[in-house]
């Protein structure tokens, strides 16, 4: 006989926003099902002796004082850091700051006139239908196919013709002439994050205090839900258990859990939904690199490197030896990724880019694939998913999370969200 269970709220996923849904509700009749064997999702850090590695970068920057409170609350001051962020992007073998339409006076005297005089003359509509006709008709031609254009190229693995204008929301750095001339007098452009807080022992350690607050016998890890009938409110899993749920509060990737609910439909629309992947190589050194010593992350539009970004956890943690995560983007398609090619490419890269040297030995290393990792949002597959939403939602049937919702947010963002659902139900 199968086992069975009986509860309100059903949660799949026991990372960020699955567990927000568990702090903040205040109906104790839920239960948490997390397909691996530790909580975190994405969010979850590395054990290693040596360092401290994410799955990529991960940082907290709070504009809602109370998610600030509750984080406060939870981790020890001792082990938080504060940073001022240092972003750097790398141009024909040059630092400048990010971002780059904003501070195109630090290129080179011909390439600044070039792009300045684009984005004067440029011919700005407000029909523009797609991410790259955005990105020409707001900055002109020269800082579009200097920076923009390559860079979002090699980040989303995809034509930009395929994505929304609004793809990034407001994690995009818009900017204007006067922005751009203001710039030269040192007024730099805030950004969303232009301040930061990471953990000592990595973003991880956040989850596991959250996590810390909860009744664990409501979560049950290990547990891949295999199916679900929504006429009966019974989610199934992989090891033969029934839960009947009143609420299905889902946080996986919305593409992977609409082929869950038994609809051919929903099966064709998880096929059109696209992403891309990304492989993120954690790569710890022996000793400081001599030319990157403040940077927390520099981002590389030059094609003939393999990775679009790069970041510097020894920086961020005031630590010597250099410690770093690499992003190499994939398209969605991909089905075998060489990894040790990837790794030579990305050692020969940081090499030329002057990162490390040739008597630089690397003592430990650690291999993730994000699958997926940024969504693409583009205007047709988003209206689909919106009305999906509204749908499930008739159903009793929730999504919460960057990937349950489908979209580009921030931590704060998802556990907003969560909170949000928890007062509803």
């Amino acid at each position: 006989m199968p086992e069975k269970y009986n509860v309100k709220n059903l949660v799949i996923g026991a990372g960020l926003s699955g567990l927000s849904f568990a702090y903040f509700t205040n109906d104790d009749d839920y239960l948490i099902l997390e397909q691996d064997s530790t909580p975190g999702g994405y969010c979850r850090t590395i054990p290693n002796k040596k360092y401290v590695w994410d799955y990529a970068g991960h940082f907290y920057h709070f504009k809602t004082e109370k998610y600030k409170k509750l984080f406060q609350s939870l981790v020890e001051p001792e082990e938080i850091i504060k940073q001022k962020k240092n972003t750097k992007i790398y141009y024909n073998g040059k630092l400048i700051n990010y971002p780059f339409q904003t501070n195109i006076h630090e290129l080179e005297k011909s390439e600044f006139i070039e792009c300045l005089r684009d984005l004067y003359f440029r011919e700005e509509n407000t029909s523009f239908s797609n991410f790259l006709d955005m990105l020409y008709a707001k900055f002109g031609k020269s800082i579009t196919e200097k920076f923009l254009k390559p860079y979002n190229e090699k980040l989303y693995a995809t034509d930009l013709r395929n994505l929304d204008k609004e793809a990034m929301g407001r994690f995009f750095p818009y900017a204007d002439f006067n922005s751009v001339m203001r710039s030269m007098g040192n007024d730099q452009q805030k950004t969303y994050n232009d301040e930061f807080l990471y953990l000592k022992k990595g973003t991880g350690y956040f989850i596991d205090k959250l996590y810390g607050k909860l009744d664990r016998s409501k979560t049950l890890f290990n547990e891949k839900v295999c199916s679900i009938d929504r006429e009966k409110k019974i989610a199934y899993t992989a090891s033969g258990k029934e839960i009947y749920y009143e609420n299905l509060i889902n946080t996986a990737p919305f593409n992977q859990f609409i082929k869950l609910l038994g609809d051919e439909k929903l099966n064709n629309l998880s096929e059109e939904l696209s992403y891309n992947k990304v492989l993120v190589l954690n790569l710890g050194f022996n000793r400081a690199s001599k030319n990157f010593k403040t940077e927390h992350w520099v981002y590389f539009p030059d094609k003939t490197l393999n990775f679009y970004r790069i970041g510097f956890y020894n920086n961020i943690l005031n630590q010597e030896n250099l410690s770093v995560y690499v992003e190499i983007g994939f398209p969605k398609k991909t089905t075998k990724i060489d990894v040790k090619k990837e790794l030579e490419e990305t050692l020969a890269g940081m090499r030329s880019v002057g990162i490390i040297d040739d008597d630089m030995e690397l003592l430990d290393k650690n291999i993730i694939l994000m699958d997926p990792a940024y969504v693409h949002i583009s205007t047709t597959e988003d209206e689909k998913v919106q009305n999906l939403f509204s749908k499930l939602e008739k159903e009793n049937i929730y999504n919460l999370g960057r990937y349950g919702r489908w979209t580009y947010n921030c931590m704060e963002d998802c556990m907003a969200l969560a909170d949000e659902l928890a007062k509803r139900l």
